[in-house]
């Protein structure tokens, strides 16, 4: 008897064959999987991970094609050989990273050309919002079909955030009205996205040790969560507290936050570099403390366990740095 072999079907296929003429009609379906979120496995066969509403996405494309002349099937795959999950995976995130960076280049150059002149001149205020406006939809358009949470999106956020707050004539004003009413903050719930890494590891642990001690947190999917009153969500798309322009979600509670110290900055450097991956710092215990979260990621799945293993590191590590001398 013939043992088969099944692998978990995560998949959907496309698999067409579009007529050479009219090149138009290509492009269009090209578009079309592109705004999808699709990815290219192979020539004429794409990828979406498997859902219902993905189902029926791929299926009007298929009928399209086949309406335009051409041939087009739709499929659940498990692959048995070729790439694996996490390779599909990882070229789902390097599509959307590079998405993330093209969005990123754009808010980068609106802040260094139209953003000067919006302090004073009404017109290129006007023109500034209207970018912000279109980069903002574009975020979200990229957000929505970004199936495996892509790190660029935070660098993309961040900066877009910053824009926002520079455009608002009473953005400083706000940042002091949070840091005045802190006490207002606490006892709440954190909620951010599950998976903590770098940035959510270090920034519940900043709550946790320096804010609130009585602080809860709360582990939710990455998109499509709405937060219940008495949330407070940070590290995650349109988070209370999140990236700002170049600054890390941990760097931006400690400046909204108002706290101040020395060995806390010095965390704050590594946690930037790991996060941005921007080498801005340059720290030398960066690479070591890189390793140490990934071996905790890599070996704990719960994140409540992360969480607990990653203060532990972050408690020794502030006493490292807050007291060099000893």
């Amino acid at each position: 008897m013939t043992t088969v072999i099944r692998s978990e079907v995560r998949w959907l296929l496309l698999i067409h064959q579009i007529p050479p003429k009219p090149d138009y009609f290509r492009v269009k379906i090209w578009r079309r999987l592109q705004r999808l979120g699709a990815i290219a496995i192979k020539n004429s066969v794409y990828a979406l991970p498997r859902s219902d509403q993905a189902q029926e996405d791929l299926q009007w494309v298929a009928r399209e094609i086949t309406e335009g002349g051409g041939e087009a099937s739709v499929c659940e795959a498990g692959f048995l050989a070729g790439p694996s999950d996490d390779q599909i995976e990882a070229m789902f995130q390097a599509a959307r990273d590079a998405d993330y960076a093209a969005i990123a280049d754009e808010a980068k150059e609106l802040a260094n050309t139209i953003l000067p002149k919006a302090i004073t001149d009404p017109i290129s205020r006007t023109q500034a919002n209207v970018n912000v406006a279109r980069l903002r939809r574009r975020l979200h358009e990229t957000v929505a079909i970004d199936f495996f949470d892509a790190l660029g999106r935070q660098t993309a956020e961040g900066l877009l955030a910053d824009l926002d707050l520079r455009l608002k004539a009473d953005g400083r004003a706000q940042i002091e009205q949070i840091a005045s009413a802190a006490s207002e903050l606490r006892g709440r719930t954190w909620v951010t996205r599950t998976g903590l890494h770098i940035d959510r590891l270090a920034s519940a642990w900043l709550i946790r040790r320096f804010f609130d001690p009585k602080a809860k947190f709360k582990f939710v999917p990455a998109r499509g969560y709405r937060p219940e009153k008495g949330e407070l969500r940070f590290d995650m798309f349109e988070a209370d507290f999140t990236h700002e322009g170049d600054r890390c979600t941990f760097e931006v509670l400690l400046r909204r936050l108002d706290i101040n110290d020395p060995g806390l900055r010095a965390i704050a450097e590594i946690v930037h570099d790991i996060d941005l991956k921007d080498s801005k710092f340059g720290r030398p215990e960066t690479s070591g403390i890189q390793k140490v979260i990934n071996g905790i990621c890599a070996s704990q799945k719960d994140d409540e366990t992360r969480l607990v293993r990653g203060g532990a590191l972050f408690d020794d590590l502030y006493e490292a740095f807050r007291r060099p001398g000893r």
